[in-house]
């Protein structure tokens, strides 16, 4: 009885028998062709190849290269799939602000998705153009590396907040507490006029910009090249009450507060490091939580363990639930 015929497939997805092959070719330098017809997908993957003036022995080709060589082609085609996103959303951007004609039709426009990052900024400054109420901003602090906001992107962002705050509108920013610190925040609210107000604290969720209660904008994936622009009214809704729940939770960033000495000794970002060391989390997570590096976090908890006594990481989670502190948080 013949074998059954081998099934056609990708290199990323190497079946067990072209692995065991790969794995004895590179074990011993090459096998004979005969050896490697049971899996003839190693050949077309271009893992196993000719040797020079031996036809019938084969030699495995560099895990490294292959590897290389699979993750380069996989890049090629996410950015053929990006710059065909992009490519769709120009052709359909005059058709989406057509007025729609009847009720039924308004639903699948309601959340679209806005790909690219000059897109986006478009889609944004084009509903702020129409606003004359209050824009909300959740600003979180950006922690990806290559994520920056070029100095014509500021800019733009400035001219048209400038331009609501001209019209009588209103802008409220959250961001998280080491922003204070920023110049380029500082900056930034220098120059801006009119009814404008920002505040911090020690944890914000993803960016949303809301415009009007009318219109929502939130990321759509990790590095900032695809956005929601949200106009279904429950949706809008409901992210405007998420703002409002956090902006009183919020401390004011203009004029900067006066510190005042905690009363049990412990400081505010130290009683949210404990808040976050009761739940388990490793000093990674905290760190990327709070918005600081993983060495100012540490500094944080051995300074709270000096200050509770503790000698451990399990003592110091039990004296943190046994001292009460996080009922004064």
């Amino acid at each position: 009885m013949s074998p059954p015929p081998h099934p056609e497939h990708d290199a990323q997805d190497l079946c067990p028998a072209g692995t065991a092959l790969y794995e004895r070719a590179l074990r011993q330098g090459g096998l004979h062709a005969d050896e490697a017809a049971e899996a003839p997908c190693l050949a077309a993957c271009g893992l196993l190849r000719p040797a020079d003036g031996e036809p019938d022995l084969l030699t495995p080709a560099a895990p490294a290269a292959v590897l290389h060589r699979l993750l380069r082609a996989s890049a090629e085609r996410v950015a053929r799939e990006r710059r065909g996103e992009e490519l769709l959303t120009r052709r359909f951007a005059p058709l989406l602000r057509l007025p729609a004609r009847s009720a039924r039709e308004t639903g699948p426009s309601s959340v679209r998705l806005v790909a690219g990052t000059e897109a986006i900024n478009q889609a944004i400054t084009d509903s702020m153009a129409a606003a004359c109420g209050e824009m909300l901003c959740i600003q979180p602090p950006v922690r990806r590396a290559g994520i920056r906001r070029s100095e014509a992107g500021e800019a733009r962002s400035l001219v048209r907040d400038q331009d609501l705050l001209d019209r009588g509108g209103r802008i409220r920013t959250l961001y998280q507490h080491t922003h204070r610190h920023l110049p380029l925040a500082q900056a930034r609210y220098e120059q801006l006029r009119g009814d404008v107000e920002a505040r911090t604290l020690d944890e914000v969720t993803d960016r949303l910009i809301v415009i009007d209660r009318a219109v929502a904008y939130l990321p759509a994936d990790e590095d900032s090249t695809l956005a929601l622009e949200v106009r279904q009214p429950a949706l809008v809704s409901y992210l405007v009450t998420v703002f409002e729940r956090l902006w009183p939770l919020a401390v004011p960033m203009h004029p900067k507060p006066p510190r005042r000495p905690a009363p049990d000794g412990i400081t505010h970002r130290q009683h949210a490091i404990a808040a976050l060391l009761v739940e388990g989390h490793t000093d990674a997570v905290i760190a990327d939580r709070l918005g600081m590096n993983v060495r100012t976090a540490r500094e944080h908890i051995a300074r709270l363990a000096a200050t509770l006594g503790s000698t451990s990481r399990a003592q110091l989670g039990y004296l943190i639930a046994r001292s009460g502190i996080l009922k004064h948080r």
